[in-house]
């Protein structure tokens, strides 16, 4: 087997998030379109949470993709920590509005208060939101609370995760999503569909149940820890 072979197959395991990488796989699939269904619900907050490497940021990327022509839909990949840039860009992508001076908490509120509820309320998708500080979470909370902007929040399955799991927070979200490690059986579909889609199908096929079982062992199925 040639060397450019063995190259390909390992760039197909770059650790990048492109939908169009998206694997199919069917506990993820029916993950997913519970999710799905759950978006056309008058829900606040969706809480999509993990360990790092279960495909949290690929969720969010398909959801993104698959609505972003049917409705008003932001996603934010890398949290914008500074509050006032937070909401000057919420304004912008949300209602075309443009702040050159600082916006605070209190000013963007009355600007979504004061929007006309529309057919489609749009749709804010925050990832690594475990970044956020708690007083911006709760500020999240509250612009939720005018039912005029639902979040879906992706979060790392660490202490944080006790911040919205208050009795203020639990009121307000609609449902709680876990993504969780491969077991050993759907990995291996994973990584021979990955290979097979860039055409590395000779090296698919060198991937044993005793290699898929070692490989298991080494990242207990986590996909950022196989890529």
């Amino acid at each position: 087997m040639k060397p450019s072979v063995y190259k390909n197959s390992r760039d197909v395991f770059l650790d990048v998030v492109n939908v169009n990488d998206y694997i199919q796989l069917e506990r993820i699939s029916n993950i997913y379109q519970s999710f799905k269904d759950s978006i056309e619900k008058p829900f606040k907050m969706i809480l999509l949470y993990g360990k790092p490497g279960t495909g949290k940021s690929m969720f969010l990327s398909k959801l993104y993709h698959s609505l972003q022509y049917s409705q008003k839909i932001c996603l934010y990949k890398t949290p914008i920590l500074d509050e006032s840039e937070f909401f000057k860009t919420l304004a912008q992508d949300l209602y075309n509005l443009k702040y050159n001076n600082e916006l605070n908490f209190t000013q963007f509120m009355k600007v979504v208060e004061n929007r006309e509820l529309g057919t489609a309320i749009p749709l804010i998708l925050l990832d690594e939101a475990q970044l956020y500080s708690i007083a911006m979470m709760e500020k999240i909370r509250l612009l939720s609370d005018t039912r005029k902007v639902k979040f879906i929040i992706a979060l790392h399955k660490t202490e944080k995760e006790d911040i919205v799991a208050k009795e203020h927070f639990k009121s307000r979200i609609w449902e709680s999503i876990q993504l969780e490690n491969a077991p050993a059986s759907e990995l291996r579909i994973y990584i021979q569909k990955k290979l097979m889609r860039a055409n590395c199908i000779d090296t698919a096929d060198m991937f044993t149940k005793k290699s898929i079982n070692l490989i298991h062992k080494l990242t207990d199925g986590n996909y950022r820890n196989t890529n």
